[in-house]
């Protein structure tokens, strides 16, 4: 009983010495870049007519890199977004992938 009671004293201690040593700033990065978040991101909302690939990629769930080059790129190509909905026109995006960003998502 004694013997458990010293290890898990020992274990605890380790840990909290540890821990501290993984959350400081550069370390557990090691040379990664601090993360830029962009103004739309910070609203909360993205606005498709302005929003680079690498923003539709990370600030909308299931957009992924090429579905997010295929919005700018459509964009490029048909001028200005209308509307939400009119992502439907764009290859690999469906209603339910609109539904489930429509709250983030701002034509302007």
């Amino acid at each position: 009983m004694r013997n458990t009671f010293l290890v898990s004293l020992l274990l605890a201690l380790l840990s909290a010495f540890s821990l501290p040593s993984l959350a400081a700033p550069g370390k557990a990065g090691g040379d990664m870049p601090p993360t830029i978040v962009s103004a739309e991101m910070a609203e909360g909302s993205v606005n498709l007519n302005s929003a680079d690939a690498a923003t539709l990629q990370s600030s909308l769930a299931g957009i992924g890199k090429a579905k997010a080059e295929a919005i700018v790129a459509y964009r490029e190509a048909n001028g200005a977004f209308a509307s939400i909905d009119e992502l439907l026109e764009v290859k690999g995006i469906g209603q339910a992938l609109i539904e489930r960003n429509r709250e983030k998502l701002t034509v302007k």
